[in-house]
């Protein structure tokens, strides 16, 4: 890699990292006076924004944190590469996670995940939406179809690793790395079902 290449790697970086950082739920919710932060579960994103707003300006808000993590992973992978594309992808994950905006909050990520995967890998993000899904419909609970998507990520890495499905050893740590992220920022969630589950 040459240097000048390294630098519009090192700046797509920054670029989606910022890109990422914007929070449309917070944005929408202080257009129409409201504050997520004291509302609801307290969380930036698509669905605490559901919860406060109404559905529609949840669905927005999804959309919106989708395209973070689709956009400049497509930029990335037809400028560059593939790999240009995961470290694209991961910037805007995490640029949504930790939002300089918002003081180092920020959203769960699942959505801004989503579409980094959908930007790179289409078929993988196809095996998440649909584990999402089946999460969902069983719990009724959207923490619980992210975690669940979050581990279909992982499985997907693992058998990527072990030859039973299409990518390199990169794809499926890049895979493992995001789902981690999600499945880390929804531990909260995991502790307080394991607590509920522990009660007499």
């Amino acid at each position: 890699m040459s240097i000048g290449t390294g630098l519009a790697w090192a700046a797509g970086v920054v670029v989606a990292f910022l890109v990422g950082s914007l929070n449309p739920a917070t944005t929408i919710a202080r257009v129409l006076g409201k504050d997520l932060a004291s509302s609801g579960s307290g969380n930036p994103g698509a669905t605490n924004a559901g919860r406060v707003l109404g559905r529609k300006w949840g669905v927005v808000v999804g959309v919106l944190d989708v395209l973070k993590g689709l956009v400049p992973t497509v930029v990335a992978g037809q400028v560059f590469s593939a790999y240009a594309a995961y470290a694209v992808g991961v910037a805007a994950v995490l640029g949504h996670i930790w939002s300089p905006f918002l003081r180092g909050r920020g959203g769960k990520g699942v959505a801004t995940t989503l579409g980094a995967i959908l930007g790179v890998h289409p078929w993988v993000a196809l095996v998440v939406v649909i584990v999402f899904g089946v999460g969902l419909a069983l719990t009724r609970w959207v923490a619980a179809g992210s975690i669940f998507g979050a581990l279909a990520m992982a499985v997907v890495a693992v058998l990527i690793w072990t030859g039973h499905a299409p990518g390199d050893v990169w794809t499926g740590l890049w895979l493992m790395a995001i789902g981690l992220l999600v499945l880390g920022r929804h531990k909260n969630n995991v502790v307080g079902w394991w607590r509920q589950r522990r009660l007499p």
